[in-house]
């Protein structure tokens, strides 16, 4: 076993949620020497063609990856572990949101537009393929420039954006990837409804926390109002003009909102939580041109400092 590859233990929490084969289109290769392929490149960003030759063909490997990413796969494995930690009540639900800018690689950059199919013209029936008909693979949102595959421009150049939400341990929750100049306060909203930990038998899954602390991005009207409606206590300090506007209006301006210093002191595991994220060198320089591949290196990060947590 090479260094970051699945223990055992590890090997064991993951095997009995990943796909089987449907036995039509050839057998899969080794589900475990795959996923410590994917960890290798995960960890130390080196190019798929240069994989070690122990993981197997780098195609293979790379395919897997892909596919995992567009089909949800690397976010299902995620929860289940998730799922398992919150069963035992290893979860500290008091969470907090923040977001990290990425540079992102020039070989990132130049993906290929994705084609769609023209509209059916008027008079025409649309086609109903037959059974044995080859079904084209669904494939996520993206292909519309840069700004579709989440790239964008900031200050840092070439950038892209990770929006992620941690609990109180320091392990990432949920993730959403935008292009680096959006706003954070923006993704406050997706970011906390993509919180999903599912029970381990009948019952909804887990989509609020306890409570959510953030920094003066999300110190904003419809943030707050968001999560007044949801009833989620929350900590997040006033802005100095937004303070100073309500003075000026006197009576009128309306109490200050709350804020609680000593639950606003735990906000560092969202910054102590990044830090692990991009000690996984694909994930601190993003190479994926696409914007859900990039996503699934975030995620298959996550799912490793949950299992190792």
């Amino acid at each position: 076993m090479g260094r970051g590859d699945l223990s055992d233990a590890e090997w064991e929490r993951l095997r009995p949620f990943l796909p089987v084969s449907n036995r039509r289109c050839g057998r899969w290769r080794d589900h475990r020497q795959v996923i410590d392929g994917i960890l290798h490149r995960v960890r130390t960003g080196v190019q798929w063609r240069d994989l070690p030759e122990r993981f197997g063909p780098w195609k293979t490997v790379y395919e897997r990856h892909r596919l995992w990413s567009g089909d949800g796969t690397w976010e299902r494995l995620l929860q289940q572990v998730q799922a398992a930690a919150d069963a035992a009540g290893e979860i500290d639900w008091d969470i907090s949101v923040d977001s990290t800018i990425v540079r992102a690689h020039q070989h990132a950059a130049g993906a290929a537009p994705t084609r769609r199919r023209p509209p059916p013209q008027r008079g025409t029936k649309p086609q109903n393929p037959g059974r044995n008909a080859v079904a084209e693979p669904r494939r996520p949102l993206g292909g519309g420039g840069a700004g579709g595959d989440g790239l964008g421009r900031s200050r840092g150049g070439f950038t892209t954006k990770l929006h992620l939400s941690a609990d109180g341990r320091c392990r990432p929750l949920s993730m959403v990837v935008t292009p680096g100049q959006r706003a954070d306060c923006t993704q406050f909203k997706p970011v906390l409804e993509k919180i999903r930990v599912p029970k381990p038998g009948p019952g909804r899954p887990r989509k609020k926390p306890d409570s959510v602390a953030a920094d003066k991005a999300y110190s904003n009207g419809p943030c707050r109002q968001y999560l007044r409606s949801r009833g989620i206590r929350h900590t997040i300090p006033e802005k100095a003009d937004s303070q100073a506007a309500r003075l000026r209006k006197g009576s009128r301006g309306g109490r200050p909102p709350g804020f609680d210093e000593e639950r606003y002191k735990k906000r560092n595991t969202i910054e102590r939580a990044i830090n692990r994220l991009k000690q996984h060198r694909a994930v601190a320089t993003r190479y994926d041109k696409r914007r859900y591949v990039y996503l699934g290196t975030a995620t298959a990060a996550a799912l490793t400092i949950w299992l190792r947590t």
